[in-house]
């Protein structure tokens, strides 16, 4: 089969033939017929990310059909569509992930592949409204969103909340707006770019401010409480989901209502520092961490998604020999939701 490797940090992924996957116990092989990147590809290329183990056949996300099936698998599973959950060995514990968690694609083979083989418990029906490429767009964008606004900041789907999402234009943070937008909540953004700002509008979000301005928090205040003013906390923020961190995480924890909670899933802005430990209690906040789910946040993010009849953002989509002008195109932070490979 053809799929992508990447042999060495800092050097160009190449194509290349390699042999079919044959599926063990408790195994599935999948065709793959799209597959999606994520952040964490393109730092696993240039040595920032932890423990890389090279060679690799990189990619986390995938859709595809079931085309053969090991020992002890339902033959049901044969020729059904699916789409594949890249959180391996979650552990028993819902609330943390046990030492043997791993992602897809890197330690272990992954998707940029016309195959893959993996536990068919890591195998889910596709949404039947999603093509393949939405599908590939959804997994690990889709679960790291789900976890840290419906697990970890317990954002009501009863009683409509205010929602602040940063960064909105990456994948996970396009994902919690829609999610934001589908329970009936009330979501304000942020991005240095303002095309970005516009689509996020077009996706629900009432309105948003660039984070390059000095006090774009202070803006932000300003016009989501012109937007609702009778509202006891008119302005303020009952949810915050951040990708960056960094020294802007304190203007985050100034916006955020009394008894709000924030959760955070990355780091790309650097260490948080200048944070106020009063305004943290005296407002009696939560700060929450995050990375990835369990396999049950995974079916509940499936079945929300096909409910809602929600469909991925997606930035474009190429031929897998094209993959590296993918790495190279998020590297450089140009695109607008995920960026696809088809390997149909």
């Amino acid at each position: 089969m053809k799929a992508i490797q990447l042999l060495a940090l800092h050097q160009p992924l190449t194509l290349a033939n390699v042999p079919d996957p044959t599926p063990g116990p408790g195994q599935v092989v999948v065709d793959v017929k799209a597959a999606a990147l994520n952040h964490r590809d393109v730092f696993v290329q240039q040595g920032l990310y932890p423990g890389i183990v090279l060679p690799v056949l990189p990619g986390s996300d995938g859709a595809g059909i079931v085309s053969a099936v090991g020992e002890g698998v339902d033959h049901s599973w044969l020729n059904c569509d699916v789409v594949i959950n890249p959180a391996l060995n979650w552990g028993p514990n819902h609330a943390v992930n046990s030492a043997a968690f791993t992602i897809l694609g890197m330690p272990s083979a992954g998707t940029f592949a016309e195959k893959i083989v993996i536990a068919q418990t890591n195998v889910y029906h596709k949404p039947s409204h999603l093509s393949f490429q939405e599908a590939a767009a959804l997994p690990l964008a889709g679960l790291t969103a789900w976890r840290a606004l419906m697990s970890r900041a317990a954002l009501s789907q009863q009683q409509p909340e205010r929602v602040l999402i940063t960064g909105v234009g990456g994948g996970a943070a396009l994902f919690a707006l829609q999610f934001a937008v589908a329970t009936g909540a009330e979501v304000w953004v942020t991005s240095g770019s303002e095309e970005k700002l516009a689509k996020a509008q077009e996706l629900g979000a009432k309105g948003g401010v660039n984070y390059k301005e000095a006090d774009w928090h202070k803006t932000l205040l300003k016009l989501a409480t012109n937007g609702d003013a009778a509202k006891s906390k008119a302005g303020y923020f009952d949810v915050i989901i951040d990708s960056a961190a960094g020294p802007d995480f304190a203007k985050l924890t100034q916006v955020a209502a009394p008894a709000g909670r924030i959760a955070f899933f990355g780091g790309t802005s650097g260490k948080i520092t200048d944070v106020q430990p009063s305004v943290i209690f005296f407002k009696q906040l939560s700060i929450f961490g995050t990375t990835m789910g369990n396999d049950v946040e995974f079916g509940d993010m499936l079945k929300f998604v096909e409910k809602h009849q929600l469909r991925p953002v997606i930035d474009s989509v190429r031929p897998l020999a094209d993959a590296q002008e993918a790495y190279d195109r998020m590297n450089a932070g140009q695109q607008l939701g995920k960026l696809v490979l088809s390997i149909d």
